[in-house]
Order: structure tokens, then sequence, then C-alpha cells
């Protein structure tokens, strides 16, 4: 009956997103609010009836009714709840509800919102109800998860045990805020095209959500990085899988709509192309959600669905990405560039900073495509990898960041370079310091290691020499310096944290990437590898039951090759989950300080001597904390950013004028 209950509340959901889009296209244009009113109740009551929806399946999943289609594909009695509750979005049925679920609340969040002018308001709900309308009608009818069995096995098949994991269990859910978070960027980007109104004002009611979307993008990769780093046990972090490119693309996507967003919010300009990056982010989203479900990439990561409905995602994303481009053409010839601005400007260098984004957002798109065009066409099969990307992307981005710093420190309208650069002298010093020391401390010397090491330096510098401008620090008395600190904007504060988050993040991943060390030898118990400044022994190796596999688990006890460090003891497991048949390996982690010691335990193998062994892997990791500690940094800064409070008022006294577009007007800073 639950789940009855629950298909029932999807395709209510439907008519009441398709009722949404009705009522708001007719409130908007009979130009009437109480219409459009029972539009954002009706885009209210789709969110609920999702929700219901969704609360159905995860009910299904923890009673294991594995008369349900997609429980028995994805369950097992013998999983623990927790798995059992994230096995409802660890399939493409379930993920996709999650994605209409998220949809459907934003929309109803978009409804909710005050101070939006009622045209522009009212518009941008009928858009994210359209969007809303096309994903329910994909999830109902081609990709329903209440479809029953009958007969009912007896048992489930299981989730893919690499998936049962707590940083995998949150990453979906997160990861959908960010995705989904830029189509109502999408809808507000539409809704201006339509109303003919890109203004300041426009660019404010933009600039939180896509702050949102971005911080929660942003947690939701690294979480998915950091789960492919010590589940996967490969060792890495960051391998340049198509389906992690297709997370990647809409996150630099939305980091160029930020900071275009605060041009045309503080100055009128760029309005076409915010507009243009607005609809290009969510398109980024919906491209990915057709990579990773139709079948055409063969990944860890993805789901694998059939082609048809694959064609079908490739639908939705050439009709609502296609009509908006289309309406973009349009309109933007009549869309007002704003005041003008020197090239050295606060603008000119978010101009730059956009042009190196999208740039490299464009090389992800290209080593990503290129691969599946070319076999589509001509059958070909090519790997584009790391050699690739690091020869294109990484150049692009290492110009951004030597921009980046910059950026703050030059005034609106005309900026005086020389002035911001005498400000970054301390920042260019430390740089300098930091790229030195990399390259005659560490070994081997590595010239291109070093300039890394410098870029994250010189992120960071120019972070704390931005917060020391604007609070005088060293340049007056501590109680000014400690009275203007307190009175600094949250939106302040939180750019330079992630701007610092980023400087943070390049140092882990130059270090980590450049120096890593890494061996493997067959191990009998009391034998030992080393890898860099640390070596490994194998203590004994024991069969333990976990609550749904049997484990091999592995004692190590990690040591310093020069013995001035304590020892410490680590296990690493294979796990053999019976339900699936699958074999999976859990890696041993050892934190030292900044650095990690990673050991991965193998096959049993046999020495020359036919003595029983243990293939051992062990990988020193320099500075890994780093990756991770960056990424977090950058998504506190977005959060931050957002509490800012400028970002919650202001705009409506705006919006009380005439529904005509505002004349660009200057903010400070």
């Amino acid at each position: 009956m639950i789940v009855e209950l629950g298909s029932f509340a999807l395709i209510l959901a439907l008519v009441l997103s398709a009722l949404s889009l009705a009522l708001t296209t007719a409130g908007r244009l009979r130009l009437s609010p109480v219409l459009a009113g029972a539009g954002g109740g009706a885009m209210l009551a789709s969110a609920a009836a999702i929700a219901l929806a969704f609360a159905a399946l995860i009910y299904a999943f923890v009673v294991s009714d594995f008369s349900v289609s997609n429980v028995a594909m994805n369950s097992h009695t013998d999983k623990p709840v927790f798995y059992k509750v994230a096995a409802a979005w660890g399939s493409h049925e379930g993920s996709l509800l999650l994605w209409c679920l998220v949809m459907t609340v934003f929309g109803g969040a978009l409804a909710l919102a005050r101070g939006l002018p009622f045209g522009l308001k009212t518009s941008a709900v009928a858009v994210q109800a359209a969007l809303s309308s096309l994903f329910l009608a994909f999830a109902a009818f081609t990709s329903n998860p209440f479809f029953r069995l009958d007969p009912a096995p007896v048992q489930g098949a299981s989730l893919n045990p690499l998936l049962q994991d707590p940083a995998l269990a949150v990453h979906p859910p997160l990861l959908y805020g960010g995705y989904v978070g830029f189509s109502v960027c999408f809808s507000l980007a539409v809704a201006a095209l339509i109303e003919k109104r890109v203004d300041p004002a426009w660019g404010r009611w933009v600039r939180p959500w896509a702050l949102a979307s971005w911080a929660l993008l942003t947690v939701g990769i690294a979480l998915g990085s950091f789960w492919a780093y010590y589940e996967l046990g490969w060792g890495g972090w960051w391998f340049w899988d198509p389906v992690e490119n297709a997370s990647f693309m809409p996150w630099l996507a939305g980091a160029a709509l930020l900071h275009s967003a605060i041009v045309t919010e503080r100055r009128g300009a760029l309005a076409g192309w915010t507009v243009f990056l607005a609809i290009l982010a969510f398109t980024f989203s919906m491209l990915g959600a057709f990579l990773v479900r139709s079948g055409v990439l063969t990944s860890v990561h993805a789901f694998a669905v059939d082609p048809q409905r694959g064609m079908m995602l490739l639908a939705i994303l050439g009709v609502a990405a296609g009509a908006a481009f289309i309406l973009f053409a349009l309109r933007a010839p009549a869309i007002r560039s704003g005041a003008a601005f020197a090239p050295v400007s606060r603008e000119g260098a978010l101009v730059l900073n956009n042009l190196f984004l999208t740039a490299a957002a464009a090389t992800v798109l290209l080593g990503t495509l290129y691969p599946l065009i070319l076999e589509g066409v001509t059958g070909a099969t090519i790997s584009v990898g790391p050699p690739y990307f690091n020869a294109v992307f990484n150049p692009l981005m290492i110009v951004a960041c030597l921009i980046l710093p910059a950026g703050p420190l030059l005034a609106w309208k005309r900026g005086d370079l020389k002035g911001a650069l005498q400000r970054l002298w301390l920042a260019a010093a430390l740089a300098i310091a930091a790229a030195f020391a990399a390259f005659f401390l560490f070994e081997p010397k590595k010239a291109l290691a070093a300039a890394g090491l410098g870029v994250g330096a010189w992120l960071i510098g120019g972070a704390l020499a931005e917060l020391g401008v604007r609070t005088k620090a060293f340049r007056a008395p501590l109680a000014e310096t400690l009275r203007r600190a307190k009175g600094l904007p949250l939106g302040a504060w939180g750019m330079a944290l992630a701007h610092a988050g980023l400087g943070v993040f390049i140092l882990g991943a130059v270090v980590e990437t450049s120096f890593k060390a890494e061996a493997a030898l067959a191990l009998p118990l009391g034998g030992e590898v080393a890898a860099g400044p640390w070596k490994a022994r194998l203590d004994a190796v024991q069969v333990i039951e976990g609550p749904n596999y049997l484990a091999e688990q592995g004692r190590l006890t990690i040591m310093p090759v020069d013995g001035r460090a304590p020892e410490r003891v680590i296990t690493a497991e294979r796990r053999f989950f019976p339900a699936g048949g699958q074999t999976t390996t859990e890696v041993g982690l050892d934190f030292r300080g900044l650095d990690d010691v990673y050991a991965v335990m193998g096959d049993r193998a046999a020495t020359d001597d036919g003595e029983r062994a243990w293939i051992v892997r062990i990988y020193y990791n320099p500075w890994a904390r780093l990756i991770f500690l960056g990424p977090a940094l950058m998504a506190l800064g977005g959060l931050i950013s957002l509490l800012d409070r400028r970002l919650r008022v202001g705009a409506g006294s705006r919006v009380k004028k005439a529904a005509q577009p505002v004349e660009p007007v200057e903010a400070q800073a």
C-alpha cells in the first residue's frame, strides 16, 4: 500500500507541476496575481508530493520489499539500515527521483521568494515548473522506481559494495543540491530574457542561488573525490574520469557565473554574459545527467541504463537548453551593456577571470565529448586522460589564479594596477619564497612543482593581503583594525576564504602529485615494503565477519625509515560480499600531519621459496590533507558569503520602481 501511495504521489507531483506551469503562464499573460499565486502553490504542492514519493521509496528499502524492482536490484536483507536508506538514491531510478525532489523543492522556494517583481518571479516559476514537468515525466513514464515484480524474489541483489560507504551515501544529495540548484539560475535567466529585464537588481537575485549551488557542488565533488581516494584503493583522488568531468564542468561555469554576477550587480555590466553563464551552468548539469545515465560511459561512477532512456534524456537537454539558447540569441542584442569601464579595473579583472574559467570549462568539455563523438562517427576508440588535461587545462587555470588576487584590490570602473600590485608585494614575496623553498627542500628537484607551490602561496597571500587592506592591518592602531574587521561584510570574509581555500588545494594537489611515492611487494608475515620515508610491516592476517561481508584483514605497522617518528598500527582489508559475489578493498590510512601513508591489501601470493604471502601496496602521499581541506574552505567561504545581509536586502527596494530596466548604479565594494 505504501509503495502504491508513492507511485500515486509521483504522478500527482507531475500533474501539479504541469498545473503550476499552466497557472503561472496564465497569471503572467493576464497579469493576475491570483493565478500566479495559485501556480506557486501548485509548485509547493508538487514538492510535497514528490517528498511523499521519496519517503515511500525509502520505506520500501528499509523493510526490504523485494516486490519492488528497484529494491530487489539494489538491496539485501543483510545490508545495514543506513545503506538501505542510501540505496534509495543509489540507482538510476532512485537518484532521478532525488533529482526531481530537489528541483521541485527549489521551485517551491522560488515561489516563496520575496522582493522579485511580479513578471520576473512568475516567469521564473513557470520555467522551473516546465523543467520539473520534463524530469517528472521522464521519471514517471520511463524510470518509475515503484515498478512491481511478480513473483517477487526471496532475496535482493544488493547495492554495489563500492557504494556502501558513508561519504558516498551523502555525496549524491549534496551533489544534486549543486547540480539542480543551478536550475533556479537558469529559470531566472530565461525569465529575464522573457521580461527583457537584466539589470543590477537581477544580478543580486541570481547571486545567492549561484553561491548556494556552487558551495553545495564543491562539497559534493570533494566528498566524491575523498571516496575515490580511500575506497577504490587506487591511491589517487582525481582521474579525469568522464563522470568526474561531468560534475566539474558545471562547477567551473558556476564559478564564472559568481564572478560575472558581481559585475552585473555592482555596475550593471556583463549582463548578457551573466545570463549566458546562468543558462550554461545548468546545461552542463543536464549534460552530466545524460552522460551518467545514457550508458555511453563505462565508469564506476556511472549508472548503467539502456541507451533508449539516454536518448530521452538527450531530448530533454535539447528542448530545455535549446529553447533557452535560442531565446538568448534573439534577445541578447537588446540587453543593455551597462556602465563602461576601463580595461584596468575590477570589472576588467573579473572579465579576464571569466574568460579563463570558461576556456578551462571548454577544454574539459572537449576532452570529455571528443572520444564519444569520434567513436560514434568513425567507430574508433581513443582515451583522453591526464596528459591532455595537464597540457591544456592546467595552464589556463594557472593564469586565472595569477590574476585572481589583483581583482578585489582594483577599483570599480577605473583601477590603479600599480597600486594594486604594491599592495600585493607581501603575497608576491611569500609566493617566491615558497617556490624557492620547494625547489631546494623537496627531492627530487622539480621546477614546475615549485612554481605550482608558488601559485598556491600567491592565492593565500593575496587573500590575506585583501583582508589586510580592508582592515588596515599594521597600518592603523589595533583597535581600529579590529573595528574594521568586525564591520567587514560577510561577503568579503567569504570571498577571501574561498580564494585562500583554492590556494590550499593547489598546495596539496601539487605536492601530492609531484612527490608521492609507491611500492608493491609480495610480503610474508613479518615482511616489509618501503615507499618514500615510510615503510610497512605485515604483522598478521585474519578473517573477520562484517554485517554483510567476509574480510581478509591485514594488520600493518607503519614506521619511519629513519626511525625518527613513532610507529603506528593500521588495518587494510579485502572484503567479499556474498550477496553480489563482489570483492572490494578497504585501504589502511595512517594520517601523519599533512601527509598520508596509504596501504592496500592485495591477492594472496607466494615468495620465491614458497612461503605464503600477500601483495601489499604502500603509497606515500605528502600533503594529501590539503587536497580535501581546500575545497572545504572554499565551500565554507561560499556559505559565509551567502549569509551576507547585502544579498538578502536591497534588491526589494529597487524593484518597487516601475518595471523598466534599472539604470546601473555604482556601489561601494
